[in-house]
């Protein structure tokens, strides 16, 4: 088979296997394996770990096929989202799956992969870039992966939150959070949404408990004590 066809039909997956290229090419593996090398050595193929290649150029169409089952958030998809002008050099992958490497660079993108417990493995779909399925968060989901995984800062997330209020359903944030039963977290974002305006808040006070946690974990517990939601407001500029 010629390169430039072997190169069409390979333009139709996102990633592949050993498995597939010979299939692909009709030979046995061992074949497969020396021809997958030559092609990789001429920067036709990019080889993403051990037994996963690609043709693609886009790290958005291979990210969430890297490890099984997965979901892009975090930066990557608060920008695709259109949550926020920063354009990340790097995409996160959540999986409740372990992974034996934490990150993998390829085409000068990073791809981060952060474990996730099961019960927060939700609120996800597949979406289509370039004619390709890729499994990507909901922006709503994105914003709780954020502060449940302490990846972005609560005030990032709050001044996110308090520009795209209206583009955001409120509703599904409090029914996400309440569906990961997370005391701290429904305490952050109960404050976050009640002090914007949002009716829903009010859901999360059956979530309360007794003590006093930092709105922000990444600044100093110095700030104004919210007894009612049992947060240290210490968010700068608000």
């Amino acid at each position: 088979m010629k390169t430039l066809q072997l190169s069409k039909k390979l333009e139709k997956y996102p990633v592949f296997n050993i498995d597939t290229f010979s299939n692909i090419i009709q030979k046995d593996k061992t074949y497969a394996k020396m021809h997958l090398n030559r092609l990789k050595n001429r920067d036709i193929v990019k080889q993403i770990q051990r037994n996963v290649y690609t043709v693609q150029e886009d790290p958005m169409i291979i990210a969430s096929r890297i490890i099984w089952p997965s979901y892009i958030s975090l930066w990557a998809a608060l920008r695709y989202h259109n949550l926020t002008e920063q354009i990340p050099n790097k995409i996160s992958v959540i999986t409740p799956r372990l992974k034996s490497r934490e990150k993998i660079q390829i085409m000068n993108t990073t791809i981060i992969f952060e474990k996730i417990r099961p019960e927060y493995f939700f609120g996800f779909s597949k979406i289509k870039i370039q004619d390709f399925e890729v499994f990507m968060v909901e922006p709503e989901k994105a914003l709780i992966d954020a502060v449940l995984l302490k990846k972005i800062s609560t005030s990032e997330i709050y001044f996110i939150l308090q520009e795209n209020i209206k583009k955001i359903s409120t509703k599904k944030i409090v029914d996400y959070v309440l569906r990961t039963k997370n005391l701290a977290l429904a305490k952050r974002f109960g404050w976050m949404l009640e002090s914007l305006g949002c009716k829903y808040a009010k859901n999360l006070e059956k979530q309360m408990h007794a003590g006093m946690i930092p709105l922000d974990v990444s600044f100093p517990s110095l700030g104004l004590n919210d007894k009612k939601w049992g947060i240290i407001v210490n968010i700068r500029g608000i």
